[in-house]
């Protein structure tokens, strides 16, 4: 079971691809417009994983690629689908096929040797860069699911599993680093808020219990966002007065969509109430002080920080020491003393 099951729609880039992954084992490439495949195809017993490098776009591709899980569907090895375009259409059909990683395609041969490389027990190395990819995967589901009005816990505490044992292994800048690949704004922010939260916490040495509280609260803020137009979440430009109310709409839709679905209180507060500023000049309901909880204020904190400090097409990413003095300019509006506390954190993230 040592080949790689390469299903491609471009046969030429796939053979790109396999030359530059041949030290993680040999790559078998079928053309999924070749109206007939059966003389390359695999013993399925020999597969190691199904790569998918295809342009998600239409339904020839993904037909294709059904097929040939189907083949295998006795022992369903990986499916590990390359996005070569990060849009909400591909990351649905690629959460239709089942694919247990998603990728981007023109990082692909660094990440798929940090998932597939063995370690000296044998078992698949769980890198930053894998899990990064497992979390993303993870999130996908939550917020597809989401748009259904569902949310599982279950899903979530998986997603904050993954990403505090990552922040335990590595330092927070390299999950910083891979996170930043990722072209999705939100799920670049929530994971980027997520690793945040979690290395705060256990660099302030909370308890297991509080972090995984912390740390799926984190992953979970901008839940609401899943409802709000994706062209108002990815303008690059100021958003009109329209487009302004539908953003500032997504901690109450958060919030109605986690009522009743299992989430404590302190879930609720953070989804609804993550913009709220201790001046009252928060929004959505001008909290002040003390109506503020402390897991709100924390994860307030990890917020706005990580939006000074992401990757996004229209702006570069600020230092994190710049980005703390304006979190320190931010005055009353914070808690000061969480910011001071979280001033190391900060201080370790580069551009």
């Amino acid at each position: 079971m040592n080949a790689f099951l390469l299903l491609t729609d471009t046969p030429a880039r796939a053979g790109r691809l396999a030359r530059e992954i041949a030290a993680l084992g040999p790559s078998l490439i079928v053309d999924l417009l070749d109206p007939d495949p059966s003389e390359v195809l695999p013993d399925p017993a020999a597969v190691r994983a199904v790569i998918a490098d295809v342009v998600f776009r239409g339904s020839t591709a993904v037909a294709g690629i059904k097929r040939h899980l189907d083949r295998v569907s006795g022992r369903r090895p990986p499916l590990v689908c390359l996005l070569h375009e990060d849009t909400p259409r591909a990351r649905s059909q690629v959460l239709a096929l089942g694919a247990t990683h998603l990728l981007p395609a023109d990082k692909a041969p660094a990440l798929l040797a940090e998932v597939f490389l063995p370690l000296n027990g044998g078992e698949a190395a769980m890198a930053p860069a894998a899990a990064v990819a497992r979390a993303d995967e993870v999130l996908t589901r939550i917020l597809a699911l989401s748009r259904e009005g569902i949310v599982l816990p279950e899903a979530v505490s998986e997603g904050a599993a993954l990403i505090e044992g990552a922040l335990r292994r590595t330092e927070l800048r390299t999950w910083l680093d891979v996170v930043r690949r990722y072209d999705d704004t939100t799920h670049q922010h929530c994971l980027l808020v997520a690793g945040l939260a979690a290395g705060f916490g256990i660099r302030l040495g909370v308890r297991p219990e509080d972090l995984r509280r912390l740390t799926e609260a984190a992953l979970l803020h901008d839940i609401g966002k899943s409802l709000v137009p994706h062209e108002v979440l990815s303008k690059p430009s100021r958003l009109d007065a329209a487009e302004l109310a539908s953003m500032r709409a997504h901690p109450v839709l958060g919030y109605e969509m986690l009522r009743g679905q299992g989430f404590s209180g302190e879930m609720l507060a953070v989804a609804r109430s993550h913009h709220e500023m201790l001046d009252g000049s928060g929004y959505p309901d001008g909290l002040r002080g003390a109506e503020v909880p402390d897991l709100v204020r924390l994860v307030t904190v990890c917020d706005i920080f990580a939006a000074l400090v992401e990757r996004r097409p229209y702006k570069a990413p600020m230092a994190g020491s710049e980005a703390n003095a304006i979190l320190q300019g931010m005055g009353e509006k914070l808690d000061q003393d969480l910011v001071r506390a979280f001033a190391p954190v900060a201080g370790s993230v580069t551009p």
